[in-house]
Formats: C-alpha cells, structure tokens, sequence
C-alpha cells in the first residue's frame, strides 16, 4: 500500500509530507483548493506524462516521492529483480521535473527509465478518474480478472503448462526442419568435408601430443648429431687422415728414440711416454662411451617426418574449417551428426510431427476447459454486478462479459480466447467497451461496482477513486460510501470527494484548502482530527455558513456504521 507521499514545489504546493495507512482515505476541500494537484503529483510519481506546468512559479525543479510498502510475493517486486534493481522492505518511486521540461526517474534511489517507474506504478496503484481511466478500462487485464474472480487457478496453469510444452514440440520441429533443408543444400561439401576429416581421423589432445613428440625427436636427432661429430673428430675419415689415437702412438714410437745406448741407463721422456700411453687408454675409452651413446641416440628421421606431417595436416584442416585443432573432433561428429539428420530425417520430422500435433491437441483440450469456465464465471459475475449497479444509480445500465473465441494465430499461455467487459446504459442499447459507452461519473461508479465484486482477486493494493460521487447525492452517495468502505476492507482506497456520505465513511480524513501568504497562493493539507473533520462534514453538508442542524447531520453522518 501508499505509505507516505512527499511533495516538493509542484504548482501550489511548495512543501508537503503526507502518511498513509491501511483502508479508507478520503481528501475533501472547496473546488479550486488543489485535491487535483495532489493526484497529478502521485501520477507523477507513478510515471505519468510530465508537464513543466507542473512545476511551482519560481522554482527550478519539482519532485514528487512515493513510498509504497507492498507484500513479499507482490508482482512490483519480481519486476524490480528482474532489471536488477533491489526491492527489500519497501518500494520508494521518485520522479524529479525540470522547469525546462525533462525528468529523472528513480526507484529506490536507482535511475532508471519513465517506461520502468510506469510499469512498476501500475503494478502499485490503480487510478479510476473521471477524465482517465486505468485497470478495469485496459481490455488486457479483463481475463485475469475474470479467472480470478470465479476459475480455478489450476485451470489457467493448465493451459499455460500446455502452451509451452506445444510452443516447445512446435520450436523442436522447426529446428528439425531447419537441420535438414540446411544440410540438403551443404549435401556436397557436406559429404566431402566428412570424408576428408574423417579419413584424417583428428584425436583428442593430438596437437599438443604431437607436438611433444616433435620436439622430443628433434632434440634427439639434435643430440645424435652432435656425438656422430664428436666421433668423427677421434676417427680418421679416411687413410691419408691421422687420428689422435695414431697421432699419440706416432709420437711414443719418436720418443723411444731418445734412449741411451746402455743397458742400464733410463730413457729421460719416459715419463711423457707413460702420459701418452695413459692418453690413448682415455682416448680409446672415450672413443667406446660415444659409440656406445652413439648407439642408445640413434635418430629415426623417419619418425620426425612423420610426426611432422601429421602435424602439419591437422593444422591444415583447423585453418581451412575456421577452427581450433582441439575443435576437429569435435567437428567431425557434427558433420556426421549432420549427414546422419539429413539421411534419417524424414523419419525424425514425422516423430516431432506427431508429437507436435499431441501437443497442440493437449493445449486446444486444456483451453477449451478454461473457455468454458470462464463462461461459467462471465453469468456469475454479470449477476454479482448486477445487484451492486442499482444503489450506484446504474439501474438502468447491463454489465456484460463477453468470452469470445480467437484465431489461432492469437492463442497464448491465458487460453484461446478473449475477455472483454463491456456496458450499455440505456435499454435498447448494445453493450460496448467501458471507456466508450459510460460517461465520466458513470463509469466512475461503474467501476466502484466492479471493484466491490472483483477486489480480491487484483493484486494492485492501492485505488485511487477521484470524484466517484461526481452528480449523485443522497442514498446513491450514501451506496457509494458504503461500497467504496467494503473495497477498503480488502485494499487501500484514497477517495477525492465532494459527498459528506463517503467522507463519513473514511478510516483517515485529509483536508485540502488554499491559502495566500506573502502574496501567493499555497495549497495546504491537514489531517483532520475527530472534532476537525465534524466541521468538515458540517461544512461539505451545509455550505460556506455551517449550522448547527448541519453539525447534528454530520453526527448522524459519523455515527453511521462502517
């Protein structure tokens, strides 16, 4: 419900800070005295259309806030999750107007767009006025009325279940379709791409395996090289060459010359002798770990190429398809899948067939059973309407609910078929929509009736009523009153008023009058206590010259039962 409405400089108003509670509110005051400009800032605030005119002589901008306090599960707050605005407690809309024009949204404290802050308005707050109309007047919220007020929730989930699991069949049958007509016209290059990849035969993770493997056998033909070299170096290439192993013994047999002629005496290069006889052993043992490493290194060239020509072809494949070389596999079972579609499709196209056509049958069976409840429920709520229309001083007016059927191409998860309320107020007359055939007071009061019978089954939890009463007195405002009370028992009603049989009524009483200070006219509000809002009613019933006979009919008023 509406807990509290700020206002600043809009048109008279300069300052103002209203509270709201649970059940009747009723706003009375002098015509002239500003109980529109009230109900022009709340639609501000709801997200109706913003006018510079609105905003007080002077000032540079006008703003408007809304604080709303609505239950856990309301509608408002799965719209506000849903564009990521956060909803807690309370739902705080505010609406700032430019004097050049332009406006700012918000909700909580959040900008956001005019279309947001009017979607989630509407969601809060119904207004019936006599120039415009919102809820019972908009033909789209007619069904959910309807199939709230007398057709079993189940129903309605029914069809909705039904709808989407037809919609679902329907959008698996199209794809299907899609699938084949596609794949018929990529056939050629279908059946050649597939028998290329697949004579490829891409594995998962074979890049990075191979390109392992790659590496491995490079640095081990890398490795063989290097001791082929190396032995190349300690082996003479050919006859004429002289290794180091020839070279060292060369030079040994050289030094054996150097000994002296006797028996006895020690050959002085003896020791470089032993030196180069220990440096052909070294020599002769390096010479067998290289053969030996030479033998272990072996390098298989062949395998090398091999590696890299599959490595190479799978690049290949990855850039001619536009993909990634882990993706291949991958591809290579869509394109088969694909292949496979169009060689069984025909068959796949008959099953979604069916099971498309079961579908939709289980949807027109679960809308016809809506159809006909709502049939049931359209007499029953004519007849409830009926009985409330005659005290409203409607008597001569017929309530109708028209249940017609809809093409197929408009059928939806609400069922098959529309729901329009429609009224005639003269006899003879044909009933037509709401907005069209009633007048300004007439559909006012049109729509008190209907709210007194369907209240409960909307979940705006605010109506706004603006001179219900407009040209009825007497008992006719007295059945207003009394019917406007019975709504508030359900939702929150504010009330613009004129009648002292509706303001007698109200559970809060606010008075609005003009004032002039400093030589400019102000609009002011005032919550009315006990005594002040008998002198209200006095005045509402007499006039500007309030009696005492008028006060004593203002009691009778007030002590009348809720």
């Amino acid at each position: 419900m509406l807990t509290a409405l700020s206002i600043r400089d809009v048109v008279l108003i300069e300052r103002l800070d209203l509270t709201f509670g649970p059940g009747l509110a009723v706003l009375t005051g002098e015509t002239g005295a500003g109980k529109s400009i009230l109900l022009d800032s709340l639609g501000l605030a709801l997200g109706a259309r913003a006018d510079a005119g609105l905003v007080r002589a002077g000032a540079a901008q006008a703003s408007v806030t809304a604080s709303f306090a609505p239950p856990p599960d309301h509608p408002a707050i799965a719209l506000l999750g849903e564009q990521g605005l956060d909803a807690e407690d309370d739902i705080v809309l505010r609406r700032v107007l430019g004097a050049d024009g332009r406006s700012r949204a918000f909700v909580n404290d959040q900008p956001v767009g005019v279309a947001l802050l009017r979607r989630v308005g509407a969601l809060l707050v119904e207004i019936q006025g006599q120039h415009e109309q919102m809820g019972l007047a908009d033909p789209s919220s007619h069904a959910a009325l309807l199939d709230a007020f007398g057709v079993a929730a189940g129903l309605r989930r029914a069809v909705g279940e039904a709808w989407r699991g037809w919609r679902a069949a329907d959008d698996a049958l199209a794809a299907a379709r899609e699938a084949i007509a596609t794949a018929a016209r990529d056939e050629e290059w279908l059946r050649h791409a597939l028998h290329e990849l697949g004579a490829l035969a891409p594995e998962e993770d074979e890049e990075e395996r191979l390109a392992t493997e790659r590496k491995r056998l490079q640095q081990g033909e890398r490795r063989a090289e290097a001791i082929a070299a190396a032995l190349a170096e300690l082996t003479p290439r050919d006859r004429r060459s002289t290794g180091p192993a020839a070279a060292l013994r060369a030079a040994a047999r050289v030094l054996q010359r150097l000994a002296p002629a006797g028996e006895d005496a020690e050959n002085p290069a003896a020791p470089a002798m032993a030196a180069l006889e220990r440096a052909e052993e070294a020599l002769a043992e390096a010479e067998t770990m290289l053969e030996r490493l030479a033998t272990d290194a072996e390098a298989d060239p062949r395998l090398l190429e091999q590696a890299e020509e599959r490595l190479f072809a799978l690049r290949a494949a990855a850039r001619k398809h536009s993909v990634a070389v882990v993706e291949l596999p991958q591809l290579l079972a869509s394109l088969r899948e694909r292949l496979d579609t169009l060689e069984s499709g025909a068959a796949e196209v008959s099953a979604l067939e069916d099971a498309a056509a079961r579908a939709k049958e289980a949807y027109r069976a679960a809308a016809a059973t809506l159809s006909q409840a709502r049939t049931a429920a359209a007499t029953k709520l004519e007849r409830a309407a009926a009985k409330e229309l005659p005290p409203l001083r409607l008597d001569k007016a017929r309530f109708a609910v028209a249940v017609m059927p809809l093409d197929e191409a408009a059928w939806g998860p609400t069922g098959a078929d529309a729901v329009r309320f429609l009224i005639a107020t003269n006899p003879g007359q044909e009933p037509g929509p709401l907005a069209r055939i009633a007048s300004g007071g007439e559909l006012s009061r049109l729509m008190l009736a209907l709210k007194v019978v369907l209240s409960s089954g909307s979940s705006v939890p605010t109506l706004v009523f603006d001179e219900v009463d407009s040209g009825i007195g007497g008992a006719t405002a007295a059945a207003v009153g009394e019917r406007l009370a019975r709504v508030a028992e359900r939702v929150q009603v504010l009330v613009v008023t004129h009648s002292p049989q509706v303001a007698a009524r109200a559970a809060a009483h606010l008075r609005v009058a003009k004032s002039a200070a400093r030589g400019r006219a102000a609009t002011l509000v005032d919550r009315l206590d006990p005594s002040s809002r008998r002198e209200e009613i006095a005045r509402m019933l007499a006039g500007e010259t309030i009696t005492d006979a008028a006060r004593a009919a203002a009691d009778d008023l007030l002590g009348a039962p809720a």
